[in-house]
């Protein structure tokens, strides 16, 4: 049975060394942030620098793993029936929506939901690094020049990982209209 993260909410769990994580886009085009921490040392957290260094690839996908600020591997992908994540940008946020969409007042975003999730377990906000955004369509020219298109993913697409150490997890159904095709969808996920 799967649990589902509403509509541009967010939730966190721990996950046990050897248990794995399966991420599930239930109606397709539906981009989820994942942050990972060790539940032993949660100063020890997911590295988008590391990961993409080590792993010598900007496309992370099945058989890549995902690495710490502190180089140890914090979990490996084992499928990706989509095949399109990113690891380049952050969370989206409050200043996200101001700057990029020139949106006044509130609007929910990734960070926000993170920050809510992960806070009973002791994790302050500038302790959020950057998220692994699965299903997330980057694309970028031969200039470096980015930008962000509807998800690949197709209605029960997923990424399944497996926890190399005992984790906790931040996962997130993303806020930002342009990461998802302009439309907010849930998340479904799945621990086995």
């Amino acid at each position: 049975m799967s649990n589902i993260i509403e509509p541009q909410t967010g939730t966190a769990f721990y996950l046990k060394k050897g248990q794995k994580l399966k991420i599930i886009d239930v109606e397709g085009q539906q981009v989820s942030d994942m942050v990972l921490f060790n539940a032993e040392d949660m100063r020890e957290r997911i590295s988008s620098g590391k990961t993409l260094d080590f792993e010598e690839c900007i496309q992370i996908t099945t058989t890549n793993f995902l690495w710490s600020n502190r180089s140890n591997k914090l979990a490996a992908i084992e499928e990706d029936t989509n095949g399109r994540n990113d690891f380049l940008l952050a969370p989206c946020c409050k200043q996200t929506f101001e700057i990029m969409y020139d949106h006044k007042g509130y609007h929910p975003s990734c960070k926000e939901n993170l920050e809510t999730a992960l806070a009973p377990f002791g994790i302050e906000p500038d302790d959020i690094p950057t998220a692994f955004n699965v299903f997330m369509n980057v694309q970028y020219d031969s200039d470096g020049n980015l930008s962000v298109l509807p998800p690949t993913s197709k209605a029960g697409d997923y990424l399944t990982i497996r926890a190399e150490m005992d984790l906790l997890v931040g996962l997130t159904a993303c806020s930002a209209e342009d990461s998802n095709g302009g439309t907010f969808k849930p998340i479904a996920y799945k621990i086995m």
